[in-house]
């Protein structure tokens, strides 16, 4: 999967941090650290190189030992302020609060309670800090699931219990899942239980409201390897697979999208696989992007798409009084 732009900004920021605290560091261990190859470390070191304050002159961008990376050893000489403390205005301070209280409120019974103590902590520090301001905040986040079904995840959550779940799968076939649950994330719209399938044998991401009925199970949850990116939704296997060529100019496609693989062309035109489990959202994403689609397949997710763009552009008028249509 291709590495998304906000996620290597957030390495490129603590990859700086980290260099501030250690000193110098060996190539390996940052490779190992930040969980990635070695190349990887020694391009983003590049990348750094070239990154700085405003202005942009060589005093402005941070600066590394030039000798001691020909050693193999990563060493910051100048950050150039990128690890002085954050300052948060109220408007953003406001925004954190309600994050904070409506993951209290809402996701308490998938936190540990170490991680329950931090967000207890933070939120009363930030809130104190904020003031008056914070005091107008009231967020909560709506439960995607049936009663039954959020209190039995919450309670496999925080027993360490496996799940026995009834599913709707997105191509509305009911199924019986048995899974070990990790947690619950929240996007813009639904609420996902993130858990180890035993079926699929994978991480996978279950809809809340797709649940029909859960079971706790008196078998304790096993370790399992996890993902890169865990919280992240991954479409079922079974979703429908599209492939789509694309003008570089939509190469944000392959950094936002979920995408199951990226082919580059030497004109820099690409191609992507992805799949599909809401036909509604692909429609969409075409539709937003059409003048830099080259071709879709399967065909047949071409020509939903071209019916629906003829249909919207029918509802307009778009020839002038008295002048014939084509």
């Amino acid at each position: 999967m291709v590495e998304r732009a906000p996620d290597r900004l957030v390495r490129l920021l603590g990859m700086i941090a980290y260099l501030e605290r250690h000193g110098g560091v060996p190539v390996e261990e940052l490779a190992e650290q930040f969980q990635v190859s070695r190349r990887q470390v020694v391009d983003d070191v590049d990348t750094l190189w070239l990154t700085g304050t405003p202005g942009y002159w060589p005093h402005d961008l941070i600066d590394f030992d030039a000798a001691a990376l020909e050693q193999g050893v990563v060493r910051v000489t100048q950050s150039r302020g990128m690890t002085r403390p954050l300052r948060l205005g109220t408007r953003e301070a406001i925004a954190l609060v309600a994050a904070l209280r409506a993951m209290r409120e809402s996701l308490v019974a998938g936190l540990d309670p170490d991680r329950l103590a931090v967000l207890q902590s933070v939120l009363h520090k930030l809130t104190t800090a904020t003031g008056e301001a914070a005091t107008i905040v009231d967020v909560r986040l709506a439960a995607d699931g049936a009663p039954a079904v959020n209190a039995a995840v919450g309670a496999a959550l925080q027993s360490g219990r496996r799940l026995k779940l009834d599913y709707v799968t997105a191509a509305d076939v009911a199924g019986e899942r048995e899974v070990d649950p990790l947690r619950l994330v929240t996007g813009e719209r639904r609420t996902y239980l993130v858990a180890w399938c035993w079926r699929a044998r994978a991480e996978r991401l279950f809809r809340m409201d797709r649940v029909l009925s859960a079971e706790v199970l008196d078998v304790p949850v096993t370790e399992h390897p996890r993902s890169d990116h865990e919280d992240t939704f991954h479409p079922d296997t079974d979703a429908e697979l599209v492939t789509l060529e694309l003008e570089s100019r939509a190469r944000w496609v392959a950094e936002t999208v979920p995408v199951e693989s990226v082919r580059n062309r030497p004109d820099g035109s690409f191609e992507v696989d992805l799949r599909v489990v809401d036909p509604t959202w692909l429609r969409h994403l075409l539709l937003q992007i059409a003048g830099d689609v080259r071709a879709v397949r399967p065909r047949s997710v071409a020509v939903d798409v071209a019916q629906i763009a003829r249909s919207a552009l029918g509802a307009y008028d778009v020839t002038a009084p008295g002048q014939p249509a084509d």
